[in-house]
């Protein structure tokens, strides 16, 4: 894993952007690093813009905040209109393409990444609400940010038995995306 990680999940209220930055935070104390978790979001519980963000370490953190992300996931128009660009040289963009539509200025020299996100948990899982550890699976296989074993623990912590099994099938699927957008 490289050194230190700077992530910026975003979208809409309601979809669970909040949520993906803690349980990434969670995997990454599993994985023995240190992490911490910050959000912001607009005055509407569901529909306004949201993000949460994570610094991720293996040395002690001293500023708990997201300077410039060198991991940036857009789950809706919004979100990739406002942070699309805000991201690190080098960096990896990931984008639902079925919502995100191309009108953003994204620096020459970052990766993109493009996915139907909410279609694939949609059509897939039939909940559109696992979108959220779908891309935890993607960000998951893309980066190696942390082990596989750490985010099914922190998946596992975090949903009710009642619901625990799709999400773990959410987060399969994704991992699986991202090892064919690798190959």
């Amino acid at each position: 894993m490289q050194r230190k990680w700077e992530v910026r999940f975003s979208g809409t209220g309601g979809q669970g952007i909040i949520r993906s930055a803690v349980i990434l935070a969670q995997a990454a104390l599993y994985d023995g690093f240190d992490a911490v978790q910050s959000q912001s979001y607009g005055p509407e519980s569901r529909g306004g813009s949201t993000k949460g963000e994570v610094v991720i370490d293996d040395e002690i953190i001293y500023y708990p905040k997201v300077n410039l992300p060198n991991l940036v996931v857009c789950l809706s128009q919004e979100a990739y209109k406002k942070y699309g660009a805000d991201i690190r040289e080098n960096g990896i963009l990931i984008v639902d393409s079925s919502i995100c539509k191309d009108d953003n200025k994204v620096p020459e020299n970052v990766k993109v990444y493009e996915f139907p996100i909410i279609e694939t948990a949609r059509e897939e899982i039939q909940n559109e609400l696992s979108a959220n550890v779908l891309s935890l699976g993607i960000v998951t296989g893309l980066t190696e940010i942390v082990s596989e074993q750490s985010m099914i623990a922190a998946l596992t912590e975090t949903f009710k038995k009642n619901i625990l099994e799709s999400n773990l099938k959410a987060f399969a699927l994704g991992l699986k995306i991202a090892q064919t957008a690798k190959n």
